[in-house]
């Protein structure tokens, strides 16, 4: 059962990696249209990277809202702010926990990606980094506009190919101007002819955003 006007509220949230209580560093990690907590959760094992707790929320039937990403936001209302809610839960859990804004990365693929953006964007302050892997911010092009606060310098990774028929390559661009518009130290690469999937200078990229978040 889900909540019609919730409809991520009573999904779970899973983890691997460090527990949350010895955990140097979190990564809410943010799966895509049509697959699992599980199998984002499957990244991190091409990090090999100690003091990292990892936490991914679970959309209600693996689908964070229904049409795409460059809609009008409320062409995905309710689903939208339900999942937005899930990634800040996650958040909030490592809060709790005592981590720090500032040692907590979020990162997502594709659908997840753009939540992953879209998140921390209206919720600005320091963070360890955003990671959005084939994805970018949500809405319409007048609606990824007007966001306020600062991330601070906040490290920021948009990765995709130029080429993906899910993600328009302006949209990665226009976020990633967005988000440096905000104080994002923002790093954006376009893969020519890529397919929708993660590459392995991607993962070098995370990487580098994980060791610093753990070194600082």
């Amino acid at each position: 059962m889900t909540d019609k006007n919730s409809p991520h509220m009573t999904q779970p949230l899973l983890s691997a990696g460090e527990s949350l209580e010895s955990a140097k560093a979190v990564m809410i990690m943010v799966h895509g249209r049509g697959a699992t907590a599980e199998s984002i959760l499957q990244l991190s094992q091409h990090f090999h990277m100690d003091g990292f707790a990892y936490l991914a929320p679970q959309a209600a039937h693996n689908t964070w809202y229904p049409q795409r990403f460059i809609v009008p936001q409320d062409a995905n209302e309710p689903w939208l702010s339900s999942a937005k809610d899930a990634v800040g839960r996650a958040l909030q859990a490592a809060l709790d926990a005592g981590v720090p804004a500032e040692k907590i990365i979020f990162l997502g693929f594709s659908q997840g990606a753009c939540l992953a953006t879209e998140y921390p964007a209206r919720n600005t302050q320091k963070y360890g980094g955003i990671i959005a892997l084939s994805g970018g911010l949500i809405g319409t092009d007048e609606e990824i506009t007007g966001y306020t606060g600062s991330l601070d310098g906040t490290p920021v990774f948009l990765g995709c190919s130029d080429v993906d028929f899910h993600i328009p390559k302006e949209r990665v661009e226009d976020s990633a101007k967005a988000l440096e518009e905000i104080g994002g130290d923002v790093t954006m690469k376009l893969y020519p002819g890529m397919g929708h999937t993660v590459n392995e200078d991607e993962i070098e990229h995370v990487k580098q955003i994980m060791t610093k978040v753990l070194n600082d």
